[in-house]
């Protein structure tokens, strides 16, 4: 924990930017009937009963001190896509970084094996060499700031009946075209004094002599 905590406490370094990364499943719906349009003094209107069209997946890439993040939407999230996610981090987002660090949890898709799996050794071996992950401690998620960004996205962007995944990128597309033009960014507290004092439980008890 206290590793990820003084990795935020950081000051921004362009050469060494600091990602937080996270994935979540999303169910995609249509609806069965038109909605009812808006008149004066009665909004619109929808059915209640909605067709089920399969999940997709977003990927969350957040840089909390630039205030920018990136949404991939694929069709899975195995392996393979989690490689093809830190090439693009490496090739086309951050491509001047000397080290990306990385803030991800532990899920098993998340390590530099899925790189050997899916590129040539010479390219794997490239990423692996840009990239630092930090890993959240099990059942401590929260510590990942792209999952509190993932809870802004779904709130402004997601609840909602959305029917492909065509639909759904492109509206994801729009949200984090506006959040970045504002450079939304998180302000967080939570610093190492504060999990030493609020989580005591968590550090080992030192007997007195």
């Amino acid at each position: 924990m206290e590793d990820i905590l003084d990795l935020y406490a950081k000051p921004y370094q362009p050469a060494f930017p600091v990602i937080c990364f996270d994935e979540v499943p999303y169910q995609m719906v249509s609806e069965t009937r038109l909605p009812l349009p808006m008149q004066s003094g009665t909004p619109q209107r929808y059915d209640f009963e909605y067709k089920r069209e399969g999940t997709c997946n977003l990927f969350m890439f957040l840089q909390p001190l630039r205030g920018w993040r990136h949404i991939k939407v694929t069709n899975r999230r195995t392996k393979q896509d989690f490689a093809f996610c830190m090439h693009d981090l490496v090739e086309i987002h951050f491509p001047e970084a000397e080290k990306i660090r990385v803030v991800l949890d532990n899920l098993n898709t998340h390590t530099p094996a899925a790189f050997y799996e899916t590129f040539p050794p010479e390219q794997a071996r490239r990423l692996t060499k840009k990239l630092e992950f930090h890993y959240t401690p099990e059942h401590s998620s929260w510590l990942n700031m792209a999952e509190v960004k993932i809870s802004v996205l779904t709130e402004q962007c997601l609840k909602r009946r959305l029917g492909n995944q065509e639909i759904v990128a492109r509206e994801v597309a729009a949200w984090e075209t506006e959040r970045n033009n504002i450079k939304a960014t998180i302000d967080w507290r939570f610093t190492i004094p504060n999990a030493r004092d609020k989580l005591k439980r968590l550090y080992p008890i030192k007997d007195e002599q």
